[in-house]
């Protein structure tokens, strides 16, 4: 094998003196990867009538002179001192003494061995990438401490996951500044904070490798990067997702544990969240905190059971923001404006179901018409309109076992109570029986006929699971379908429960089992860009509806939509007329009901008619109606807004929801948080594609500049 002294002759002996040395490394990588195809080229040569340069030389003459070229991915010294046009002549006088050099290299032609050079890869250094201690002021000459290795520490030796996603060792060294003594590590910080016990942590946003054990394992970011897209694109789990890593790597003595996945899947999108929300900098939590507590940290900064994506209150794009419109401009249109009851339903109700009121009038603090504004001279400003769509999912977390408490279990493995219900894990579970169980961990107390109610119900709920429950759905909805040609819609899970005393079984109130949450609300633009989300606890309510966009909102009072669409749109905003008047969503926003669900609502409910009316014929809302004259020259009126963005959300949060169901109710408010960041960038990302941004032309058009052109 060559010794460093056959490599300086080398280099002086094949290499052009003004070759920069970056560049000749790499020529030199470039040579000895090379070896394989000069044996190929040696072996074609054997046979007899073969010419001097084969079409392995020539392979071979290519690869060097792009060796000595020009690539983009090089710094300005790449080629400094080699003159234009050489790369071709170094090439061939290299090609020509190929043989020679590797024979001074220590390598014999004559052997089978594929690659006969041993590379051993150094090991990797961990450190930070600070010099100087973020905490301590300037010094006397003007100098911010510098940072210092911890003299009590050993170079530690730890297992890293790579980016090529092979596990090697690598050395960990902790900086340490001597005034402040906070300790620098390769992805956190920690120190000493006034008036607090114990030590707390900042992390680094930008850091290339997170420890995702105590135990000194470390994973590359662009691992982290690699979950992150199979989540997008594939729904996977940290389990699942684990697995998958250690059937690629192969290893058998290192392995990525599930704990392990998930704490990367905590460590990578705390630092994205956090980023995303704007509250990287003011972050701090204990130092070096498990899982649940780190998530918590984070999650107690960006939102609890809810939260809003800042960057979306400032978006807009051609799908969800148009130019503000006016009733002249559908008559300047040519649209024949008429009626607005041809879209809901005036079918009369079946037999089984209550009739309706023949008409349900407005509020009595609600004018009768919708007031028309008169379009701005040509030449002004117009403004503009966005809308907001609003829906519920059924996607539901376990909560305290009573029905009026919203508080997170205790115990999500098996308890039934939060921490403030504890006490009652020894108090029957029939409400309102309020006495003692029979026994220790017993249900019931002991009355027979309690007794003998939970028995039946555990008979019938024991092996129940959330699969199990689609399976049966899907049963009961192929057995309607083959025996009755009336279908039913949606889905159908019925339970017979016998009855306590005089009680009918579906009635009794109980607390044998968890209950849960009732849904999860998103509200997002018409494009599909989420904005913010919340929780549903015993129904979706219009109190619980209208808190949830007021906290949605509170810090952003200017970025409030000019439309909100809605299935329950006619209920919510009765509801906010009723209760407050003056509320100001009144003044700022139109809640409309989304087309879908416009069909199956009353035409003789009159604000629902004139107020919620999604495509309103009579002009009375011109900011919902596009006119579009066909090869006929007929003018027809279009909806303006696509107002079914939200299914798209809703299919895609699906994929994820046997997961959320057995969530905390911290991790299942962080896994939402990343599941709204990620289908935000993913909108943004394909509106940028498809060119669908607001464009020059509209705000030409939105401050009242060449209207008519």
């Amino acid at each position: 094998m060559a010794s460093v002294r056959d490599l300086i002759l080398i280099l002086q002996l094949f290499f052009p003196p003004d070759l920069a040395l970056q560049q000749g490394l790499y020529v030199l990588a470039s040579i000895i990867s090379l070896y394989p195809i000069l044996r190929l080229h040696l072996n074609q040569g054997r046979e007899p009538r073969q010419p001097a340069r084969t079409g392995w030389f020539k392979s071979l003459l290519t690869l060097l002179t792009l060796a000595f070229s020009i690539e983009a991915n090089n710094v300005e010294a790449w080629t400094t001192g080699l003159g234009e046009g050489r790369a071709d002549e170094y090439a061939e006088d290299i090609c020509r003494d190929l043989n020679k050099l590797y024979m001074m290299l220590g390598l014999d032609r004559t052997t089978d061995s594929p690659f006969p050079f041993d590379f051993r890869r150094p090991k990797p250094i961990l450190t930070t990438s600070r010099l100087n201690c973020v905490f301590c002021p300037p010094g006397d000459s003007n100098l911010i401490p510098s940072l210092r290795r911890r003299r009590w520490d050993k170079i530690q030796t730890v297992q890293l996951l790579d980016s090529s996603f092979h596990w090697v060792e690598a050395s960990l060294l902790v900086a340490h500044c001597a005034k402040c003594s906070a300790d620098y590590y390769p992805d956190r910080i920690t120190y000493k904070s006034p008036g607090i016990r114990g030590r707390l942590e900042r992390l680094e946003y930008n850091a290339d490798v997170l420890r995702v054990s105590k135990q000194g394992v470390w994973v590359s970011r662009k691992i982290a990067i690699a979950q992150e897209k199979a989540l997008q694109r594939f729904h996977s789990g940290w389990s699942n997702w684990a697995d998958w890593v250690n059937d690629c790597t192969g290893d058998v003595k290192n392995k990525v544990t599930y704990r392990q996945s998930q704490r990367l899947f905590l460590e990578h999108f705390s630092r994205r969240l956090l980023v995303a929300h704007g509250k990287a900098n003011g972050f701090h939590c204990e130092a070096h905190p498990s899982s649940r507590l780190l998530a918590e940290s984070v999650r107690e900064a960006i939102g609890i059971n809810g939260g809003v994506l800042p960057a979306s209150m400032a978006h807009g794009c051609m799908n969800c923001t148009h130019v503000k419109r006016y009733r002249s401009d559908l008559v300047r249109e040519g649209a024949i404006l008429g009626g607005n009851t041809s879209v809901a339903n005036t079918t009369e109700p079946e037999a089984d179901v209550d009739p309706a009121p023949m008409e349900q009038g407005l509020p009595g603090n609600m004018p009768d018409t919708l007031p028309q504004l008169e379009a701005p001279a040509t030449g002004s400003p117009r403004g503009y309109v966005r809308m907001a769509v609003m829906n519920l999912k059924t996607i539901r977390h376990k909560k305290c076992a009573l029905d009026e408490c919203q508080n997170p279990l205790y115990n999500y493995k098996n308890g039934r109570f939060c921490e403030t219900h504890l006490d009652l894990r020894n108090t029957c579970g029939i409400v309102p029986c309020g006495r003692l169980v029979h026994q220790p961990g017993a249900l019931t107390c002991d009355t027979p006929a309690h007794i003998a109610w939970q028995k039946m119900y555990e008979n019938r709920f024991s092996r129940l699971s959330f699969p199990g429950v689609q399976r049966l759905i899907r049963r009961q909805q192929a057995a309607a379908e083959e025996g009755s040609a009336q279908q039913t819609h949606g889905p159908s899970l019925r339970v017979q429960l016998q009855a306590l005393g005089d009680t009918p079984g579906d009635q009794v109130v109980h607390t044998f089992k968890a209950k849960t949450t009732y849904g999860l609300q998103t509200v997002q633009w018409a494009c599909g860009v989420p904005i913010g989300w919340g929780k549903c606890y015993r129904s979706e309510s219009a109190p619980q509806v209208l808190g949830i966009l007021e906290r949605i909102w509170e810090d952003y009072p200017n970025s409030r939509p000019g439309f909100i669409a809605y299935d329950s749109a006619c209920d919510l905003l009765r509801h906010i007329v009723t209760q407050n008047p003056g509320n100001i969503w009144l003044t700022t926003t139109k809640f409309i009901v989304d087309a879908w669900h416009y069909i199956g609502h009353r035409a003789s409910d009159i604000l629902c008619r004139t107020r919620c009316n999604p495509a309103p014929m009579d002009g009375s809302q011109p900011d919902l109606i596009l006119t579009v004259e066909d090869e006929n020259g007929v003018v027809h009126q279009t909806r303006a807004f696509n107002t079914e963005t939200a299914e798209q959300l809703n299919s895609w949060l699906r994929g994820f929801e046997a997961a959320l169901q057995q969530m905390s109710d911290v991790n299942y408010d962080f896994f939402v948080h990343v599941l709204m960041m990620i289908y935000g960038e993913t909108m943004e990302n394909r509106i940028f594609t498809k060119g669908s941004e607001l464009s020059d032309d509209f705000w030409a058009a939105v401050n009242g500049e060449d209207m008519e052109t």
